[in-house]
């Protein structure tokens, strides 16, 4: 197929908007180095054609491929884009903490006021953004699931532990998959069951690899995540997105668990709780 587009990505915004422009239309090899570079764009600027190639598992010959495809003349024209606009990512906590301080924000209650407002902004946001068809349709497969399926894990880890709370006090059957010890429950996954699968970039490998087996599998896959476009969200049946404001680089979790309370009740609701 040939969907090369006349002139590169300006921006990193504009790559992440052509690469969700391209999900689900590009051949298997293709689509591979679409999901790994969606869940990956931090390696971009310090990683080989090699190195991405074998994270995607695919020839670097279809790495350049991709590369064109977006409309960028070979890999070295995509990662002059991402050095250009390289960072090392969101700081350490301990530098969080001194920025804070240094801003005058440190104290509890100006801490807590501007919480507060990055909340607030967070649920408007999700009020005037929320797609209630895809939020219909999560609700519809999660209710007539044999068994639900939870997985989020670090910063997501609150929100699927809160579900499997919820849904226990409803007697809705549901299982969390919390990677205790590093075991892994996926041999549970039955027909009929579904996965409600929570992560947001950087994606969580775990969680991508297990919603990518519940696919596989024949279930139904809801997302919980932070893009349309990610890699959580075309593995997904329904996908909701979340946007949350973040605070000094500290992002709360107001939006999401004010979603993931809406879906495991209408869920408890439909099912005849």
């Amino acid at each position: 197929m040939d969907v090369k587009t006349p002139t590169p990505p300006a921006t990193v915004d504009e790559f992440r908007d052509r690469l969700a422009a391209l999900a689900d239309s590009l051949p298997r090899r293709l689509q591979q180095c679409a999901d790994f570079i969606a869940a990956n764009t931090d390696r971009i600027a310090v990683s080989t054609v090699a190195e991405l190639a074998a994270g995607a598992d695919v020839p670097p010959s279809a790495l350049m491929r991709f590369c064109q495809i977006l409309g960028f003349s070979g890999f070295s024209d995509m990662q002059r884009l991402f050095r250009e606009a390289w960072s090392p990512g969101p700081p350490d906590y301990s530098t969080r903490l001194r920025n804070l301080k240094a801003g005058g924000a440190g104290r509890p209650a100006a801490l807590l006021a501007e919480f507060v407002e990055a909340g607030r902004l967070s649920l408007e946001s999700l009020t005037k953004s929320v797609d209630e068809a895809a939020l219909d349709r999560a609700v519809g497969l999660l209710a007539g699931a044999g068994m639900i399926h939870l997985v989020g894990l670090r910063r997501a880890f609150p929100v699927a532990s809160y579900l499997a709370y919820v849904f226990e006090k409803m007697q809705v059957p549901a299982l969390l998959h919390d990677g205790v010890g590093k075991l892994d429950h996926r041999f549970a996954l039955r027909p009929g069951d579904a996965l409600l699968a929570i992560t947001f970039a950087p994606y969580s490998p775990e969680t991508l690899a297990l919603a990518q087996d519940a696919r596989e599998r024949g279930l139904a896959v809801v997302a919980l995540t932070d893009q349309a476009g990610g890699p959580l969200a075309r593995l997904a049946s329904a996908a909701l997105v979340v946007p949350e404001v973040d605070f000094g680089a500290f992002r709360s979790l107001s939006a999401t668990i004010a979603l993931a309370l809406a879906l495991a009740v209408a869920v408890g609701s439909a099912r005849g709780g």
